[in-house]
């Protein structure tokens, strides 16, 4: 059984189908890409997965369990971390302090210690500040670590967002548009990062409109349109199907998948 598996999910708005009967498998350490044009569903499936979204069909497995429509607090405890298309950073506080914070998201002390300030709230909050540190590490920003985050580059705070998601320690770890609005210096950067991250074996769910990126990064591409999935398969597949060549209608898109093919 795979580590996640995502079984005929859809979804309606107002009586339009936004997501209809989606399913796809991820195992550990790999790397899958769910690509489409805009509106094609992309963003919504990856709420429905987090917990953003309860699902109106189908139903999400993490490690065989129906963890369908849990909350996003709930499914980090379980191993499931994402980031999110928009910037989810605290920019008046430090680099490091942001990261911080994704540890304290789950830990599970208690909460009378830690207002008391007693050792074992003393001994989490030094762990944090070193697991927070050796992730600085991780992403290349160990030296902004006492800088204010809002002063960091773009690219500085995609990798910020993903070093503080790798806090809660998940086997599985969504990305949405993690390249997005970065230049090419800094999308390579988080190309090298996320193949590193997959290397650890933690699983990788990405939706990403930088088809170069994704040609480049997936085991396994998944293709919406309109909210139906019209292909998978791998770069090198997906790249030659006609389905997925007439969704596409832009040259430059086109081009990157052809070549792919």
């Amino acid at each position: 059984m795979s580590l996640l598996q995502v079984e005929g999910l859809g979804i309606s708005f107002g009586g339009v189908k936004a997501v209809n009967d989606v399913s796809f498998a991820l195992d550990t350490g790999r790397i899958v890409s769910v690509i489409g044009p805009n509106g094609a569903g992309k963003t919504t499936l990856f709420n429905m997965i987090s917990g953003v979204y309860l699902p109106k069909s189908g139903k999400v497995l993490l490690d065989g369990e129906d963890v369908t429509g849990l909350r996003p607090d709930l499914l980090a405890g379980r191993g499931m971390s994402r980031t999110f298309q928009n910037l989810q950073i605290f920019h008046e506080m430090s680099v490091l302090e942001n990261v911080i914070v994704g540890f304290h998201m789950h830990e599970r002390g208690p909460v009378l210690s830690d207002l008391l300030g007693l050792p074992g709230s003393r001994r989490r909050s030094r762990a944090a500040a070193e697991g927070a540190r050796v992730l600085l590490e991780r992403v290349g920003l160990e030296r902004a670590a006492e800088r204010e985050a809002g002063a960091l580059s773009y690219g500085a705070l995609k990798r910020l967002e993903i070093a503080r998601a790798l806090a809660a320690g998940p086997r599985v770890l969504l990305l949405d548009e993690p390249a997005a609005g970065c230049n090419a210096v800094e999308t390579e950067e988080i190309d090298r990062l996320i193949c590193e991250v997959a290397r650890t074996g933690v699983a990788i769910l990405l939706v990403e409109h930088d088809m170069k990126l994704v040609m480049r990064l997936s085991d396994t591409i998944v293709v919406l349109d309109h909210g139906e999935k019209i292909a998978e398969g791998d770069p090198a597949v997906v790249s030659r199907n006609p389905k997925v060549i007439e969704a596409y209608l832009g040259a430059g898109t086109t081009e990157a998948l052809h070549a792919h093919g």
